[in-house]
């Protein structure tokens, strides 16, 4: 199972085809939450790399993030997230998004592990 203190971080550069506008989350021309969002979800989804058995995956479940400063397209961005819990198929997260020294979102984020092809399946 991952330990806590485990993390992994994705770096990205804003562009205009994830800013509010072009998101639909907003009417600025600023990268937009639903894109910090998604750099969270992949950044832990980086972090669990190696640590899950054959045929397994994790789907989010649960996100809750802050979006405290606008990024402007150009800027690169820092999205980290950092286990802090793994019980039983729940693992928990603090995550982190900066440019630079600016700390730009920050919040938790859950995931499940799941049999991936039960769960297709049941898509399906």
């Amino acid at each position: 199972m991952v330990e806590p203190g485990t993390s992994a971080s994705v770096t990205f550069v804003a562009d205009d085809a994830t800013t509010a506008i072009a998101l639909g989350s907003g009417d600025v021309a600023v990268l937009g939450t639903p894109k910090i969002v998604a750099l969270i979800e992949e950044a832990a989804v980086a972090a669990l790399s190696g640590w899950l058995a054959d045929g397994a995956t994790t789907v989010g479940t649960q996100i809750a993030v802050d979006h405290l400063a606008p990024t402007a397209v150009g800027s690169t961005v820092l999205a980290t997230a950092t286990v802090t819990a793994a019980e039983g198929r729940t693992i928990s997260f603090t995550a982190t998004v900066t440019e630079g020294d600016k700390v730009v979102a920050q919040g938790t984020h859950t995931r499940a592990i799941v049999d991936r092809a039960r769960f297709e399946r049941a898509v399906r």
